[in-house]
């Protein structure tokens, strides 16, 4: 539909990283300031395990924290996190996380909108 498409492409093009998982916290909403930041597509990155593969371990544990609220539908808002780039390099996101519901209000993942704050945390 249309507004599916305006959607998609508001996600797509923000200014911010908008990062998305399944109900098991597997990425599957990867936006291009998502991209950019990270140096990984989102072809790259859809279906591999946000936490395990992309969180520095020292942030592993409470990242895991944040993903279950979401998904037990609590909000999550201002937790700052590191994420590990493709280079290797750490980047600094502060993200906002909700669930995400089917068409019935079943929670099937959880989405989040961040802010690269990397150079605020120098």
């Amino acid at each position: 539909t249309r507004v599916a498409n305006d959607l998609r492409l508001l996600i797509d093009t923000a200014n911010a990283p908008i990062i998305g998982t399944d109900a098991n916290g597997r990425v599957n909403e990867w936006n291009n300031k998502a991209a950019d930041l990270t140096g990984y597509s989102k072809v790259e990155v859809e279906g591999r395990y946000l936490v395990r593969d992309f969180i520095t371990d020292d942030f592993k544990k409470p990242v895991n924290v944040l993903l279950r609220k979401a998904l037990r539908g609590q909000q999550t808002d201002n937790f700052e996190f590191p994420f590990v780039t493709k280079s290797g390099e750490r980047v600094e996101i502060l993200l906002n996380a909700t669930k995400r519901t089917d068409r019935e209000g079943k929670i099937v993942g959880m989405v989040g909108v961040g802010q690269d704050i990397t150079e605020l945390k120098r």
